[in-house]
């Protein structure tokens, strides 16, 4: 074992608290039952905390993650001895303490209980946004802040649907299995891995551009789904897939050397990666090929277009526009419309764009939203109205809650109006 540094420590015990915490409390869940769900992300807990502790005292063993599934199985093992369930436990098994080591973390295990735990916290008697806030922090291990910013909501709301979520899980007594109403659930369990895929992507707290692993534990998530046959209805899950492997392409080239943002009209395209841009594609003619519409295939259309265009200026802006405008039939959201505005402004002029965004600013909250004013001020940047740019760049600054976006908009001003 190496004798590693403190934040070399932290930074694997972080990445694996987002990697390995929603397979651990799946497993771990599995054992003690859905109903004792808060005590599997205890244990969870302290295994990490025990990683810390040990590994910056005797170095990284060789297989962190091994090591992790040992200490969580150790800790569940304890938990059902104190609760005096060890004889109840045994029966259910066998009569033999070894059978103890049925505890497995099998990649087979870990992606079946994964998935029931997916459709237990989708229960039919939990509200759609409670649904989706206890599958981020149970499976995938968002931070109630992280959540509160993909529901654009605040962390005691956000934490209060955790707790009615809990006990709703408690009181319902659910069994750990593949509902028959896998296919009604589904709708929202692939809505939680699209906002973690978006979180990822776009992340809202932590100065990074992209972090790769919320995109790879979404992808993963979605796999896991696509994979299991008794999910019936694959369309949906097909086009998001696709959505989400043609968004992949672009990462490397939304990222300059100072780390930095690089907004697509800039981005250098031989960087967009190809073997993700057919990996989608080729789920998007899976989807197709399923003849139904979703908000995902629409939104993994538009993705398409941009990645088959050989620039910006010649994207087939119209084709978006019309995508869009299908899109607002299925869900007429703010968001969309803000979306929108980018194709409305390529085909039909800023000032259309500007007159529909006012439109919708008073109509709606979406001017607390720092990308409302940023694309905004793009636009009014475009008609050469300084005052109206500045006025909606320091907005975005203002609103903007991660220190990358902020240095992007202070750069656009800089440029804008050159220090003297």
């Amino acid at each position: 074992m190496n004798k590693p540094s403190h934040s070399s420590i932290k930074e694997l015990t972080e990445h694996f608290f987002r990697n390995e915490y929603g397979k651990i409390v799946s497993v771990v869940t599995r054992y003690l039952g859905v109903n004792n769900v808060e005590t599997a992300e205890d244990i969870v807990q302290e295994t990490l905390l025990k990683a810390v502790d040990y590994w910056e005292q005797n170095g990284i063993p060789e297989n962190p993650q091994a090591w992790l599934y040992k200490t969580a199985k150790n800790l569940t093992i304890n938990i059902l001895k104190r609760r005096d369930n060890l004889n109840k436990y045994e029966a259910s098994l066998g009569s033999e303490p070894d059978q103890f080591e049925q505890i497995q973390f099998s990649e087979e295990i870990i992606s079946d209980e994964q998935l029931k735990m997916m459709f237990a916290c989708c229960h039919h008697s939990i509200s759609e946004r409670t649904q989706i806030a206890l599958i981020l922090k149970i499976l995938c291990g968002f931070s109630i802040t992280e959540i509160s910013n993909a529901f654009f909501s605040n962390n005691e709301t956000v934490n209060k649907q955790l707790v009615r979520g809990r006990k709703q899980l408690r009181e319902n007594k659910l069994s750990l299995d593949i509902p028959n109403e896998v296919n009604d659930q589904l709708k929202v369990v692939l809505k939680t891995t699209y906002l973690l895929f978006n979180e990822g992507y776009s992340p809202t707290k932590r100065n990074e551009l992209i972090r790769f692993d919320l995109c790879l534990e979404a992808i993963r998530l979605l796999e896991i789904i696509i994979a299991n046959k008794e999910v019936k209805e694959k369309s949906d899950s097909y086009a998001l897939l696709a959505l989400m492997y043609l968004n992949a392409s672009r990462f490397k080239a939304r990222m300059s050397e100072d780390n930095t943002i690089i907004e697509m009209e800039k981005q250098d395209r031989s960087m967009w990666d190809q073997d993700l841009i057919q990996t989608g594609t080729h789920f998007l003619n899976m989807a197709m090929n399923e003849s139904r519409i979703s908000l995902y295939l629409i939104l993994a259309t538009i993705s398409a277009n941009h990645c088959i265009a050989e620039s910006y200026k010649a994207t087939n802006w119209k084709e978006i526009l019309r995508l869009y405008d299908d899109l607002l039939q299925l869900e007429d959201s703010p968001t969309a419309r803000l979306n929108r505005s980018v194709a409305l402004s390529m085909t039909e002029g800023n000032q259309i764009a500007i007159q529909e965004l006012e439109s919708l600013q008073l109509n709606s909250d979406i001017g607390k939203h720092y990308l409302f004013h940023a694309t905004l001020g793009e636009f009014y940047k475009r008609e050469k109205n300084l005052v109206k740019t500045v006025e909606h760049l320091n907005r975005a600054i203002d609103l903007s809650e991660n220190e990358r976006d902020s240095k992007l908009f202070q750069k656009k001003l800089q440029d804008l109006v050159p220090i003297s």
